[in-house]
């Protein structure tokens, strides 16, 4: 054999160094573990690591390794870029599941400890900017969350949350401080300079290492080496945070191809960042947008008592149309609605807004629900071919005891009864809003006193779980059981009511958003209601102030007589000058009194301030001064002016 001269330096002999090259081979994990070879997690301890490095005492090479070296070492280093291809596209996934910008950034902490680093901080701008609004000033970056490898000797310590408040930024087993909360970038810095460059550096790079106090804050450093990479976070327009990747001293430091890896890593987690922030601000625009649109509070009509709910739908479907509504209208009535805009997104809540406020329109204008639903479904029309929507419009008559119902496409109210029965009420389905040419009709119903009518949106007795009627017959069985806790003589509170109705939603109920309108009928007993027809002629006023005289003395109201008697006089008067039919006089006894005038003239009255020589012109002035409250309304035969009067 021939021999191979050592130098006088000591270096090792020349053909020994291919082996030196091959020796990883030697050392390789089984196929099994390539991903953990090529992405190096974390190894125990080598053995003597801190008496310098282990002496080669490998033998010559046999004849023909230096042949099979530079075959070995290329099928190492192909294996190895295989992994990295197929831990950068596993990571991209689990990046790319995160749908809000929590699960992104969990996404990343998660993919990269501890398979390709043992620690990572991620920083965020604050406030994050959306889309192409203008960022604040200064430029702030926030650490948004931080994930580390947990070492043995912490097992019994605090949980997860505990653990990474107490991360620190350096090396995984020195437990140094923690990394500061806040970094305010300054301009022309180091740290701006990296941020601006885009491309991930490593720890021990010359701006890196000025850029990394910066950004971490005094006096905390990282393993020197190449055991440290800070990459920019670069969303489409501009740069949104920076992640830092840190290995400890127990596994091999950053190759020059893990900078390619924190890029690609960096890259899918500033747009996934992006595009987290832009349908959050969207879903919270359409949050907002819808529930403004919703009523603050209820109104306190005459003979009936109102309660009401909307729960939002799950995060995975965010906001919808859903809607409700109880208008007053004229003769103590009042108008129930309710309607679900189909779709969920900004424009269904904007859909919803408009379809509301017509709804509202119309029922100003006394039509009957049918003839509500028919402009309803033209205005959605009007709005786009695929603007559709279901509705339930009825009309509640507390002095007749009737309700009418004119149902488009949604599903039919519930009338709890005093004594306990639920029924489903048999109204016409009719076509859903935006359909056009379809009729829709009407149906009147008894509406007895103490019964209860439940109106409510699909999202309530429709999920993945059941089918629309199965959940209408559990609704049903629902109320029954409730009323039964009562007894049959008294109604279940109506709040609490609502509150039981809602907790039969069970995990999976939550596809859609829910509206949900309770109305307890009290109604007005036939005795509380005075009524006549008055000639459109000069004694018609003088007659007006006698029945009202009588009616206040049979209910014992006497003290409000001169009062009542002066304001009839004034309505009466004002409408006997425009009207060519008989007058309607009605009076309206409850915890208030309600006189209401009828005339057929659509000219409403406006209040005015008289001069000194005008003979008249003050009857409306005295009405504002002496009444609670008074109003007009419009209806499609005329009109009605109205006024109350607190009783004693």
């Amino acid at each position: 054999m021939t021999e191979h001269p050592t130098s006088h330096e000591g270096r090792q002999p020349l053909a020994a160094r291919p082996q030196e090259r091959a020796r990883p081979r030697q050392q390789e994990a089984p196929p099994g573990a390539a991903a953990t070879a090529a992405i190096p997690g974390p190894s125990p301890a080598v053995p003597n690591a801190a008496k310098g490095p282990v002496p080669n005492a490998l033998p010559n090479p046999a004849p023909g390794a230096e042949a099979a070296a530079p075959v070995a070492d290329t099928q190492t280093v192909s294996r190895r870029e295989g992994d990295r291809l197929r831990f950068v596209g596993a990571a991209t996934r689990r990046i790319a599941r995160g749908i809000d910008l929590d699960e992104i950034v969990l996404g990343l902490c998660r993919a990269s400890v501890p398979t390709f680093s043992d620690a990572i901080l991620v920083y965020l701008r604050d406030p994050l900017p959306v889309g192409d609004e203008r960022p604040a000033n200064p430029f702030v970056l926030r650490l948004r969350r931080t994930d580390r490898l947990r070492l043995a000797d912490e097992e019994s310590e605090s949980g997860p949350e505990g653990e990474r408040l107490r991360l620190p930024v350096t090396d995984p087993q020195a437990g140094l401080l923690p990394a500061a909360d806040l970094c305010e970038i300054m301009a022309g810095g180091a740290l701006a300079e990296v941020l601006r460059g885009v491309r991930p550096v490593f720890g021990d790079s010359a701006a890196a290492r000025v850029a990394l106090p910066e950004l971490l804050g005094a006096g905390r450093t990282v393993p020197t080496g190449h055991r440290a990479i800070l990459a920019p976070l670069r969303g489409r327009r501009r740069v949104i945070g920076a992640a830092v990747f840190l290995r400890g001293t127990d596994r091999p430091p950053f190759e020059a191809n893990d900078l390619l890896v924190a890029a690609q890593l960096a890259t899918h987690t500033a747009l996934g960042i992006d595009k987290a922030v832009l349908y959050g601000r969207e879903a919270y625009i359409a949050d907002e947008l819808q529930r403004t649109m919703l009523p603050d509070s209820l109104p306190q009509p005459t003979g009936v008592r109102l309660a009401s709910r909307y729960l939002p739908a799950a995060e995975t479907a965010r906001v919808g149309g859903d809607w409700y509504d109880a208008i007053p209208l004229p003769g103590s009535r009042v108008a129930l609605v309710v309607g679900d805009v189909m779709g969920h997104s900004m424009t269904s809540a904007a859909i919803m807004g408009q379809l509301r406020t017509t709804a509202q329109t119309l029922a100003g204008l006394d039509l009957p629900p049918q003839e509500v639903l028919h402009h309803l479904d033209e205005q959605a029309q009007r709005l786009g071919s695929d603007r559709m929507a279901t509705c339930l419009y009825a009309v509640y008559d507390p002095v007749a005891h009737r309700i009418t119902i004119a149902n488009a496409g949604h599903p039919p109210p519930v009338l709890l009864h005093l004594g306990g029965r639920a029924e489903v009420l048999r109204v016409p389905p009719g076509a859903p809003i935006g359909v056009g040419g379809v009729d829709f009709e009407a149906v009147e119903l008894d509406a007895p006193a103490g019964a209860t009518l439940l109106l409510y949106t699909d999202g309530l007795v429709e999920s993945r779980m059941r089918d629309v009627w199965t959940g209408i017959e559990i609704l049903r069985e629902r109320l029954a059981a409730t009323a039964q806790l009562t007894g049959p003589d008294h109604s279940p509170p109506l709040e609490a009511l609502c509150d039981d109705v809602l907790d039969m939603l069970g995990p999976g109920d939550r596809d859609d958003d829910i509206a949900l309108l309770a109305a307890r009928f009290d109604g007005i007993a036939p005795s509380d209601v005075a009524y006549w027809f008055l000639e459109p002629e000069d004694a018609a006023p003088g007659r007006a102030r006698r029945l009202a005289r009588r009616a206040l003395s049979r209910w014992g109201l006497d003290d409000l007589s001169d009062e009542v008697e002066l304001l009839v006089s004034e309505v009466v008067t004002n409408a006997v000058r425009y009207a060519e039919r008989p007058v309607t006089l009605r009076l309206l006894r409850t915890d208030i009194l309600r006189c209401e005038v009828g005339d057929d003239s659509p000219q409403l009255p406006r209040q005015r301030r008289a001069r000194e020589t005008d003979e008249g012109g003050r009857g409306l002035f005295l009405v504002n001064r002496l009444a609670r409250r008074w109003g007009a309304t419009r209806l499609s035969t005329g009109k009605v002016v109205w006024f109350e009067m607190a009783t004693p």
